[in-house]
């Protein structure tokens, strides 16, 4: 019956210690996070913590549903996204190149110049 008990002592730390840190996925381009199965990762795949997606505003992808909260909560991430978001460079916007068919280019980028690595 020891064993057992020694067991369930180790499964429960390791579920305690895994709640801390929750990893979640994004692509090059995307605006949305994901776990390591869903089928939108399969081009690119970049390791990011939950909090910190959240922070630089990733949503979660509504196809594999990942965790939408991180269960530790640190009020300094808060004051820091909240100062981060005053930064004009961090926001993406639409491209403002226009394709070989004149149509407005559908690509986002932070480039200052407005335009994506391909314009």
């Amino acid at each position: 019956m020891k064993p057992f008990k020694i067991l369930l002592f180790i499964l429960a730390l390791g579920v305690t210690s895994f709640s801390f840190s929750q990893d979640v996925f994004t692509t090059k381009t995307g605006k949305k996070y994901h776990k390591e199965s869903c089928r939108y990762l399969s081009n690119s795949m970049y390791r990011v913590d939950l909090n910190d997606a959240i922070q630089y505003g990733y949503d979660p992808c509504s196809v594999c549903k990942p965790p939408t909260k991180a269960s530790s909560t640190n009020n300094s991430a808060s004051n820091f996204s909240s100062a981060s978001s005053n930064s004009t460079n961090d926001t993406a916007k639409q491209c403002s190149g226009k394709t070989q068919a004149g149509n407005r280019c559908k690509r986002t980028t932070k480039n200052s110049n407005g335009r994506c690595y391909q314009h």
